[in-house]
C-alpha cells in the first residue's frame, strides 16, 4: 500500500504506466462524469463513481490478483481498511472475470486510512482493502476515482 499526495506522483518510479494514470487522475474535476474511462485498453482503465459513505459492517472487504488500484476522492473524504491478504477468510471466492474476491471482516483492518481530494492510497494484489468508509463518524456523499493498472505494467 502507498498513501501520498496527488502532487508527490513523480516520487514513485513505477514507468509510463503510473504517468499514464497520474497524467489521467491529475485531469479531473468535481465534475467529471461518472463512467468507466479507458487510457490503455485493458491494461490501465479508471472508474469515476459517487455514493455515500458507510460504516464497516456496511463495506465489502475485497482484493485483486491481476490490476493495482489507485484510488483518490474528487469530492468529500473516505476510509480505507488495509488487511494483509494471507490468512483473511474467503466470503465470495475469486472471479477472474471481474478481478475481485471478497473476505470476511473478523476484525479491524491492521491500519486505517483516511483521503481527501489532492491525496490517493494504491493497493498492490496483495493489500486486501475495504473502501467507501465513513470518516468522522458521518455518513457522506464522496465522488472518487480508481484507477486500476495491470500490476505487471509498474516497473
Amino acid at each position: 500500500m502507498i498513501i501520498d499526495r496527488i502532487e508527490n506522483w513523480e516520487h514513485y518510479h513505477f514507468g509510463p504506466a503510473w504517468k499514464l494514470a497520474f497524467d489521467f487522475l491529475k485531469s479531473l474535476t468535481p465534475d467529471s462524469i461518472d463512467k468507466k474511462y479507458t487510457l490503455q485498453g485493458d491494461d490501465i482503465f479508471a472508474y469515476v463513481m459517487s455514493y455515500e459513505t458507510k460504516e464497516p459492517e456496511l463495506a465489502k472487504l475485497e482484493a485483486h490478483q491481476k490490476y493495482v488500484d489507485i484510488q483518490a476522492v474528487l469530492i468529500g473524504s473516505e476510509g480505507f481498511e488495509w488487511f494483509t491478504k494471507n490468512g483473511l477468510e474467503v466470503d465470495v471466492q475469486y472471479d477472474k472475470s471481474k478481478d475481485v474476491e471478497f473476505f470476511k471482516r473478523s476484525c479491524r483492518g491492521t491500519a486505517r486510512v483516511d483521503i481527501v481530494p489532492d491525496s490517493f492510497v494504491m493497493f498492490y494484489p496483495q493489500d486486501a482493502h475495504m473502501p467507501a468508509l465513513i470518516v468522522n463518524g458521518k455518513s457522506e456523499f464522496i465522488k472518487k476515482v480508481v484507477v486500476k493498472i495491470k500490476a505487471d505494467l509498474l516497473a
